[in-house]
């Protein structure tokens, strides 16, 4: 029979006809099997199975897969990639591999050898008298025994069982006779051994009286006291006392997880939920103990489901888990997806826990290249940061911790030897003030005054970083490869390149003044942008994160940002970083209770919690004296710490008037600000260096001023138009104003 291959002018009637002819009998048809077609198909092609068609074919040996099916979506069982891509489980143990967690438990495991020593020696007499007490109810119990055991009492019951029984069976006389016979053979076996036995306990107590030494019988004597004491003891009341009183937390387990979330009433889980969805499936990991402090969990969410929208919830699922709030922290794995929840729950409220002592509390020094010790996270292992590079913004509501972590950073500054440290107090209530013998700049208020040595010392900074710019700049390539400092460099005295701290805490006073505040923003953004790469640290603390107390060209820049408890996304972004809410690093979620908690970024590549170590004023004074003493040798006294007195009379002079009428001259009624501000700049560069015109807006709305539109032009670029200035008649009616307002030589 031809084929539709054979010729495209295929004659299907004459096919059908010759298929039901009835004189052919259908001999070019053929039945086949298809189920046996099919296993021919599937089975594993040979070269003796002749054809060499399947040989040739590209597919698979069992045939046709689908793309959607099982067959495909199953992962193999044995790849080299899939292997060479694995995580590695460390050998050993985390708390093995690290130096600082190996000594503290081991410091761990001491102080509680000396405390459960201490403990008990003090109760020896205690348990004495409790051993002299119970010693001869233990005798009682020993010699009853022996008597049953040697008179096989224990089997009596049984015996009078039977007798009784006797009366009414005559049949069981034989079995008692035979009980009677047993018991007299056990009795005459057990009376010659307890002979035997008193006979040799006499011969070595008399042994023990005639020979041993006095120590020998005394000790033997309280081994027997001791050994009837405990078989004189009661079952409920143990003879030593309990030196530590333990509560071991439940263990998290699976089912407890997936009814916790699914309390949570988030759509999508709920949704997986009610497709029959048991949660099997949502853990990729078994749950484990992590640190030895709590229990690590990974949940793999259904789909669509993200991570953060259980971290917003944090509250609802410790109240679902059945833990205290300070024990349950959900976090996002961003690297994994935003689906992937990483869910650990402590054993010990982290809010009230007592934290472990700052590593440097006592004794040692710092290296500000190097990652210094900051804190714990809620698993209790060390948490590092690197000061060195690196700005810091510290945000957080009132009382949650906020100044204590910028007196911890300025501490760790301290601590180096070669650094300077600038300390600013602009809440005014002293809690920098142990800093103040080691800072090379000190102040505490917000006053005008106050205000004006801020000022000062920040300008005199500025001027040290352009100075740093260029002696970098001018270093061999060998020496400055990157250019940018280095240990090395810093250590070099000569160059003076050494680290430098600033902290200014509630630095939103400074921001928002009136006269001062358009510079401090403008010196703080140039040494956020270009002082780590010189050595200069600006560390930034406030409680109020937003626009305007935190400017977006200083926290945008920032490397080190530290969020403690805020009320808000715009907050909770405006320290963290854009979108740090929406990927799940939500301050947000931190009680009350939890002060001295906040989210750390920039240090790793995710974001983590930490809690800062608890160092109170004694504490600091104490570590800030043991800096002292090793600035001192090392010969680093400097500014307010050497006693120096920083002059503010640049700023305090108020001589803006002046200087700006006497830069514009009779034959210009009108300048344009920026005109104005680098002409100020060529008459006082110690003073106008940096000026912008903004700050001289700002500087002379104090005596009523503002800005007009001016028609003029700039005779060093040649450029004419109409833009923002002032008019000298303006200056000198101000000026004149204010000469007459002016007591006693002082402008108020």
């Amino acid at each position: 029979m031809t084929s539709p291959q054979d010729d495209e002018r295929f004659d299907w009637q004459a096919a059908e006809a010759d298929l039901t002819n009835p004189t052919t009998g259908g001999r070019d048809a053929e039945v086949v099997d298809l189920d046996a077609a099919r296993s021919r198909r599937q089975g594993p092609v040979t070269p003796d199975d002749g054809d060499e068609s399947d040989l040739d074919d590209d597919r698979p040996a069992g045939g046709p897969v689908l793309v959607d099916s099982v067959e495909a979506q199953r992962r193999p069982r044995f790849s080299l990639a899939g292997f060479r891509s694995a995580e590695r489980v460390p050998i050993l143990p985390g708390w093995l591999r690290s130096r600082a967690e190996f000594a503290g438990n081991l410091t761990w495991a001491g102080g509680f050898a000396v405390h459960a020593a201490g403990y008990h020696a003090l109760r020896v007499p205690k348990y004495a008298g409790r051993i002299v007490r119970r010693a001869p109810r233990g005798l009682g119990r020993l010699v009853g025994g022996y008597v049953r055991w040697l008179f096989d009492l224990e089997g009596e019951p049984v015996r009078q069982a039977v007798a009784r029984a006797a009366i009414d069976k005559p049949e069981e006389a034989r079995t008692y006779q035979g009980l009677s016979r047993q018991r007299d053979r056990r009795v005459r076996w057990r009376g010659l051994t307890a002979i035997v036995a008193v006979l040799a306990l006499f011969t070595l107590v008399g042994v023990l009286a005639l020979v041993a030494p006095g120590a020998v019988q005394l000790a033997v004597g309280v081994v027997v006291v001791m050994v009837l004491a405990l078989l004189g003891a009661p079952a409920d009341k143990p003879l030593l006392d309990t030196a530590v009183v333990r509560t071991d937390a439940a263990p998290l387990t699976s089912a407890e997880v997936f009814a916790a979330l699914a309390a949570l009433n988030i759509k999508g889980i709920n949704d997986a939920i009610r497709r029959g969805d048991n949660g099997k499936r949502w853990f990729p990991a078994p749950i484990a103990r992590e640190n030895g402090v709590g229990w690590r969990a990974e949940v793999e969410l259904p789909r669509g489901v993200t991570a953060s929208s259980v971290v917003e919830k944090r509250e609802e699922l410790a109240a679902a888990l059945t833990r205290p709030l300070g024990c349950v922290w959900p976090e996002a794995n961003g690297e994994v997806h935003p689906g992937r929840l990483v869910l650990f729950v402590a054993d010990k409220d982290m809010s009230r826990a007592k934290q472990k002592p700052f590593p440097l509390l006592t004794a040692g020094t710092v290296n500000l290249f190097k990652a210094v010790p900051f804190g714990t996270d809620p698993r209790g292992a060390l948490v590092t940061i690197t000061l060195m590079y690196a700005s810091v913004i510290i945000g957080a509501l009132p009382r949650f911790g906020k100044t204590f972590a910028l007196r911890l950073a300025l501490l760790l500054v301290a601590l180096d030897p070669r650094s300077w440290v600038l300390a600013f107090d602009l809440k005014g209530t002293g809690d920098l003030s142990p800093l103040e013998s080691v800072c090379h700049a000190y102040r505490a208020g917000d006053e005008k005054e106050d205000i004006e040595y801020l000022v000062t010392a920040l300008r005199e900074v500025h001027a040290e970083m352009r100075r740093r710019t260029k002696v970098i700049r001018d270093l061999p390539r060998d020496l400055c490869p990157e250019n940018k400092v280095t240990d090395e460099l810093a250590s070099n005295r000569k160059l003076g390149l050494h680290p430098i701290g600033i902290g200014i805490d509630e630095c939103q006073r400074g921001f928002e003044h009136p006269v001062y505040g358009a510079e401090i923003e403008q010196i703080c953004e140039d040494l956020v942008r270009r002082g780590p790469a010189v050595g200069i640290m600006l560390k930034l603390a406030t409680q109020r994160p937003d626009a305007k107390s935190l400017p977006t060209g200083i926290s945008a820049n920032a490397v080190l940002r530290f969020c403690l408890k805020v009320m808000g996304q715009t907050e909770n972004d405006m320290v963290l970083g854009t979108s740090m809410y929406r990927n799940g690093i939500r301050a947000t979620m931190f009680s009350r209770r939890d002060k001295g908690i906040g989210y750390l970024a920039g240090e790793g590549d995710e974001p983590v919690i930490v809690k800062t170590f608890e160092i109170d004023g004694p504490a600091a004074e104490a570590i800030v004296a043991r800096a002292r003493k090793a600035r001192e040798r090392y010969g680093n006294i400097t500014g307010h710490a050497a006693g120096v007195v920083l002059d503010t009379t640049a700023v305090r002079r108020d001589t803006i008037l002046e200087d700006v009428a006497g830069v514009m001259a009779e034959s210009e009624p009108k300048l344009w600000s920026t005109v104005i501000v680098k002409r100020l700049a060529a008459l006082r560069p110690d003073v106008y260096a940096g000026f912008t015109a903004d700050q001289l807006r700002e500087a002379l709305k104090v005596h009523g001023l503002t800005t007009k539109q001016c028609w003029g032009e700039d005779t060093d670029t040649a450029e004419s138009g109409n833009r923002k200035g002032f008019h000298r008649d303006d200056i000198l009616k101000a000026l004149t104003k204010r000469d007459r307002e002016t007591g006693n030589g002082k402008h108020k």
